[in-house]
């Protein structure tokens, strides 16, 4: 016989949710600082340079972080609760444990997919995609999103069973977005709809 939740589950449930939008948060941010080191202006190995450097840089501060806490373990104390708060304050305010105690009245998933779908099919236009900072640009344009990440709106897609690439090429950039191989064809009564 299954069991509510109690609170410190539900508790534990959000910071794990929580840690992993971090964790995916601070992955973006480092692939795209790395990637944004990229010349196009040279070719091979100079083009690169950057991304090789600024790759080191992250490499190197993340093994003086772990030299800093074998030398110092104490100092736990309080990168463990500053990482939790983190990891809470990433969560959008629908997913707080307050919330999850009276549920607001979810929109039909599949509604919101073919909503997504059908903006991200007009956003990528002739285009081989679109990238999901511009996808989060347009939704905030629109009222929509507020307060969301580029990590936040791949969690949503990805839960949504939209497909995101980690690296799309739009207009000479490279980001992570949805590329248009990777759509399903649009349903017949939008089909139907278009052509009326």
């Amino acid at each position: 016989m299954a069991t509510d939740p109690t609170a410190m589950q539900r508790g534990a449930r959000t910071l794990t949710h929580g840690q992993r939008l971090l964790i995916r948060r601070l992955t973006d941010r480092a692939t795209a600082w790395i990637r944004a080191g990229r010349r196009d202006d040279l070719q091979g190995v100079a083009a690169i340079l950057g991304c090789i450097v600024r790759a080191a840089i992250l490499l190197a501060g993340a093994y003086g972080a772990w030299l800093l806490l074998r030398r110092w373990p104490a100092l736990l104390w309080a990168a463990v609760p500053l990482w939790c708060w983190a990891a809470i304050r990433t969560l959008p305010k629908t997913e707080t444990a307050a919330d999850e105690e009276q549920p607001p009245a979810a929109p039909d998933p599949d509604a919101q997919r073919e909503q997504l779908l059908d903006l991200t099919r007009t956003l990528i236009g002739d285009r081989p995609g679109v990238h999901l900072a511009v996808l989060l640009q347009h939704l905030q344009e629109h009222g929509q999103a507020k307060g969301w990440e580029v990590a936040d709106l791949r969690a949503r897609l990805t839960a949504l069973q939209v497909p995101v690439r980690r690296s799309v090429k739009v207009a000479g950039k490279v980001a992570v977005g949805v590329h248009r191989d990777d759509l399903p064809s649009p349903s017949p009564a939008e089909t139907a709809q278009d052509a009326a």
